[in-house]
């Protein structure tokens, strides 16, 4: 198509730019889009059309507004004609400057088109950014969320933050105390090259800097900074900085540092709110990794306190009743011979039993006490023990309608205090007589255990290397039971644990 005639007089202005208005603006978008060399020369060919069929002559065209890519365009119009500024609204910048010759009202006209076709392309882009960076946030975001390890938190987040900003190195600082670095995590750095290195960073410099001022610093150029202290031998090569602590609950729990904008000279205000932005969800996945850690911990101490205390309860009482029933075996020998016999068949079942017992413990299993899950059995067993190996007449009251209804884990924790209680009675109590007495009201059960030994006084009862009491306290607590100890000199001993119902849950049978 041959291009149309120079307008006449008669044109009207309106018309014209309805007619170049819209090809400017896709030449634009498309380069915008696509800033490569061939769109770029694509758009310098619209330019030189619409400016002709508008009568007018387009020399030199420069833009400069990141995102978009920079433009600068040599048109056949050269330097002749008037320098316009292309400039956003309410930014005394501008963003480009055009040479345009020819009428000074067509002119202008032009230069206002080229305004809104730029400025509109600079919206889309910084849009783009902005959607791009907020999906690699969520990215980041949700690469460190879940993480438990504190190690691999540390790690993740620092591998995150770099490649969020497309730096070269990223880092992550914790200090003790005093200031001081203890653990540096770094990104984009190989094993190698950090050994060369040699040792953590003391925190001087900008580092320290960060350290002291917990405030955020964006640096041009690190080397030209009146706080920089250099680094040591075999250090890679920094210029732009972009540094910020990490803060959880109040509390900064790191620092992160990053170096070398790979696409820029510098880090930008965007750069910098987008890593403020990630640092409030690494100081929470600090934070989480922490807690979870501690948490760990204290399952470890726990499992060590359940541990010595099913030991102690169970394992030792059963050992120590067996002691108790071959006492007298070396008299028996010569006195009864069958009777010995039995009670070293019957103190072989038994330890074969603890053995069981103590494996079970170790996996944190049901000892063999409970392989019937019955309250009312395993009672009866306890009292039958303590009458065989401690001679102690035991009366039993366990209505089965009372404890045959409840979880496994009140089942063992009752067993357990009641063996820790009849062994005491037959160690310390000197008792004929003892009671083991279970009873219900409508919203709590009763678990009474009784002697009519010699009793002691229950505030002298804690003396160091003796925790049977304490166990028993703590295994009743644990349940959210009461547990209360009653007895004096020469005046028996019993103890009452009151416990809120809690019923097994009723299995369901399919048809």
């Amino acid at each position: 198509m041959e291009p149309p005639d120079a307008p006449s007089a008669t044109d009207t202005q309106p018309a014209r730019r309805s007619l170049v208005l819209p090809q400017l603006l896709e030449a634009i978008d498309a380069w915008q889009l696509e800033p490569t060399a061939e769109r770029r020369q694509e758009l310098g060919h619209v330019l030189e059309r619409v400016a002709e069929q508008m009568g007018l002559g387009i020399g030199r065209l420069r833009v400069k507004a990141p995102p978009l890519a920079d433009l600068d365009l040599d048109l056949v119009g050269g330097t002749a004609g008037a320098e316009f500024a292309l400039r956003v609204p309410g930014d005394a910048q501008p963003i480009g400057l055009a040479r345009i010759s020819g009428d000074p009202e067509q002119a202008t006209a032009m230069a206002h088109a080229l305004e809104r076709g730029f400025l509109a392309a600079l919206v889309r882009a910084q849009a783009k950014r902005a959607t791009g960076q907020l999906m690699a946030l969520d990215q980041a975001v949700r690469g460190i969320s879940g993480v438990l390890d504190v190690d691999r938190v540390l790690q993740l987040i620092t591998d995150r933050v770099r490649d969020l900003v497309n730096a070269q190195y990223a880092a992550l600082g914790i200090v003790d105390r005093d200031g001081m670095i203890e653990r540096f995590i770094t990104s984009g750095i190989s094993d190698e090259d950090r050994a060369q290195i040699g040792d953590l960073p003391h925190g001087r410099g900008l580092l320290g800097l960060i350290i002291r001022e917990n405030r955020t610093y964006r640096i041009r150029d690190m080397g030209a900074h009146p706080e920089r202290y250099g680094f040591p031998p075999h250090h890679p090569e920094m210029h732009s900085f972009l540094g910020m602590p990490i803060t959880a609950s109040g509390a900064v729990v790191g620092r992160l540092y990053l170096t070398n904008k790979l696409d820029s000279a510098e880090f930008s205000a965007e750069d910098e709110a987008l890593v403020e932005m990630f640092a409030l969800h690494a100081g929470i996945a600090i934070e989480n990794a922490r807690l979870h850690d501690q948490v760990r911990r204290l399952a470890i101490v726990d499992e060590r306190d359940r541990i010595s205390r099913d030991l102690h309860d169970s394992v030792i009482q059963a050992i120590y009743a067996q002691t108790l029933s071959l006492d007298d075996v070396p008299d028996l020998i010569t006195e009864d011979a069958s009777e010995a016999a039995r009670r070293v068949d019957e103190a072989i079942d038994a330890l074969h039993a603890v053995i069981r017992d103590i494996r079970n413990f170790i996996f944190g299993l049901r000892p063999v006490l409970l392989e019937s899950g019955s309250l009312s059995d395993g009672l009866r067993h306890l009292a039958t023990e303590l009458h065989r190996n401690g001679g102690v007449e035991v009366s039993l009251s366990v209505p089965a309608d009372v404890a045959d209804h409840l979880p496994i884990e009140v089942v063992a924790e009752l067993l357990a205090v009641t063996r820790e209680a009849l062994s005491n009675i037959a160690r310390h109590a000197s008792a004929t007589h003892a009671s083991v007495e279970l009873s219900a009201t409508s919203d709590r059960m009763l678990l009474e255990l009784g002697d009519d030994g010699r009793g002691f006084e229950p505030e002298r009862a804690t003396e160091r290397g003796h925790h049977g009491l304490a166990n028993m306290r703590a295994r009743s607590e644990a349940l959210g039971a009461s547990f209360e100890l009653q007895s004096g000199p020469d005046a028996g001993t019993r103890i009452i644990i009151s416990l809120p119902w809690r019923e097994a849950p009723v299995k369901r049978v399919d048809p």
